[in-house]
């Protein structure tokens, strides 16, 4: 619905839950996988779909979901509550101040640095897709409006068919890894294709305003909570 991304609420249960950062990243991306194909479809309907930065974006991410993909089987769980913890906090802020920090006109893609920016903001959301099963959505949406310069309306529905790309070949290797818990991964992917559906719908029908602070404030939230059990672990 907003485009981020079904994964940052899914991962952090899981992690909550005691499971190991590969588990956690495999099985969430089912979900995120099953989610992004679902909207995907749905938005494709509707036409709000940007192919072709889509697929530029993603032949720039797939390289770093490959990548993380391997980065989890190898970092600590301690360490994974922390910079997910981050992500979160960064999530919520982002969501709760979206207007103020995306309203203005966009950079240029004309500008080098600007074209770096782009160009590894899109490899770096690649390797979080898959290191933390959350799907890159949180980076590619933000991306998408502040450089590329594309509303809401369209930014979503892109950020959606990235993702569908990028966390099917993040899930792949995760898969050749043997990481996946696959019954709750089964459970949640079929709860998150009806989701995206309607999801997608609402999409069109109603203000993101209050929907955007509460899960805002629920990443917050979340956050210090993950941040609570890295203290009392190390």
């Amino acid at each position: 619905m907003i485009g981020v991304g079904g994964g940052i609420i899914i991962s952090p249960a899981l992690t909550l839950l005691g499971l190991t950062p590969p588990q956690v990243a495999s099985t969430s991306l089912f979900a995120v996988s099953s989610t992004s194909v679902s909207s995907t479809i749905a938005y494709a309907r509707s036409k709000r779909i940007q192919y072709t930065l889509g697929i530029k974006m993603a032949l720039l991410a797939i390289p770093g979901a490959i990548i993380g993909s391997y980065l989890s089987t190898s970092i600590d769980p301690v360490y994974f509550k922390a910079l997910l913890a981050m992500i979160l906090i960064g999530t919520g802020i982002y969501l709760m101040f979206r207007k103020s920090i995306t309203n203005g006109n966009p950079f240029s893609l004309e500008s080098n640095w600007v074209k770096i920016l782009f160009f590894s903001g899109t490899f770096v959301a690649g390797i979080i897709s898959s290191l933390f099963g959350i799907g890159g959505g949180v980076i590619f949406v933000p991306l998408m409006i502040m450089i590329v310069g594309l509303t809401m309306h369209l930014a979503a529905p892109t950020s959606q068919f990235v993702l569908m790309i990028t966390s099917l070949v993040g899930l792949t290797t995760h898969i050749i890894l043997e990481n996946p818990e696959y019954l709750p991964a089964v459970l949640l992917s079929v709860g998150a294709f009806g989701g995206a559906q309607i999801g997608s719908r609402l999409s069109t029908k109603l203000s993101e305003q209050k929907l955007r602070l509460i899960l805002g404030f629920t990443f917050v939230g979340i956050a210090l909570r993950l941040i609570l059990d890295f203290y009392q672990s190390i």
